[in-house]
């Protein structure tokens, strides 16, 4: 960790490769979802993610006691599991960039949850920055080409991966916070992998539709999600951490909306005025919400680790 106050160059083009491979998860989704149903995607995502993280992970091994895996499975299963399948059936209806602007949502279901469950404090400018990023939610969910207020029910699915994730870093910092970020991350994935993968080749049609014309795009995508997005920005992730802390790190909630909806502009998604209102809205309440007297952890984005 540095010893000012400023973060190294290194920092920030970490900083940047992370919030670039977070944020453009949701266009990886979007084009695993050409080939495949959304719960070969969720299933995949999941299982390669943790069979690449496995041969890092089997020397940490050691430090678990027994306390420790019903604790470490409930984080495999709220923190990776449910999510992995949330996005996915969601993004069967929602554009890739509305549920970018989402999951920004993750540091305030952190911070109500930890006031509502685990005896946290909140103070009032915590209070005004959950009332604006509700706020921008019913904008971004209700937002239409026409202008009409049409609620879209499949964002009511990203807002519960978010409350789940919320869930799981109370969980993390409450019950489980003598092991190091990087154990817990790795073996509760590894422990959620594998129903993952037996469900992936047992439950559902993955070997039939792999063989489709046209697959390999959505193949490799989902494995860039799951092996990119979550191995890989975990080790970065904890490497900028180690270089500077938490609080400049968990700034990336703020850049991986704004990558989502520039991707998926490029890629041909409508973006409306009320959608930037309830993006911005969104991202104004979460700093709010996290601006000042932060541990750190309520502002780390959760993705799928």
């Amino acid at each position: 960790m540095t010893t000012n106050n400023t973060p190294p160059l290194s920092a920030w083009l970490l900083l940047g490769l992370l919030a670039l491979i977070w944020g453009s998860s949701f266009l990886l989704i979007k084009k695993g979802l050409l080939a495949f149903g959304p719960m070969e995607v969720g299933a995949l995502r999941i299982s390669s993610a943790g069979i690449v993280l496995a041969p890092f992970i089997a020397r940490r091994l050691n430090k678990i006691t027994r306390k420790h895996w019903l604790k470490l499975a409930s984080v495999g299963l709220v923190g990776s599991l449910i999510p992995a399948f949330m996005f996915a059936i969601a993004q069967t209806q929602l554009a890739s960039g509305v549920t970018g602007v989402l999951n920004a949502l993750t540091p305030i279901a952190t911070l109500v949850i930890g006031s509502l469950f685990f005896h946290q404090k909140a103070r009032v400018a915590q209070i005004i920055g959950v009332g604006i990023g509700l706020f921008g939610t019913l904008l971004l969910v209700t937002a239409s080409a026409n202008g009409r207020w049409d609620f879209n029910l499949y964002a009511l699915l990203v807002m519960a991966a978010t409350v789940c994730y919320g869930l799981n870093l109370n969980l993390i910092k409450h019950k489980i916070s003598d092991l190091s970020p990087l154990t817990i991350t790795g073996i509760s994935l590894l422990m959620a992998a594998v129903p993952a993968t037996v469900y992936l080749f047992a439950g559902t049609e993955f070997i039939t539709q792999v063989q489709q014309p046209g697959a390999m795009l959505s193949l490799f995508s989902v494995l860039a999600l799951g092996i990119a997005g979550t191995a890989g920005a975990l080790v970065i992730f904890n490497h900028v951490v180690q270089l500077t802390n938490t609080v400049f790190t968990s700034s990336v909630t703020y850049l991986i909306p704004v990558v989502a909806v520039l991707l998926g502009v490029l890629d041909g998604e409508a973006f409306w005025l009320q959608q930037g209102v309830g993006m911005l809205a969104i991202l104004v309440g979460v700093w709010f919400a996290n601006r000042k007297g932060r541990s750190g952890l309520a502002g780390i984005p959760q993705r799928e680790q």
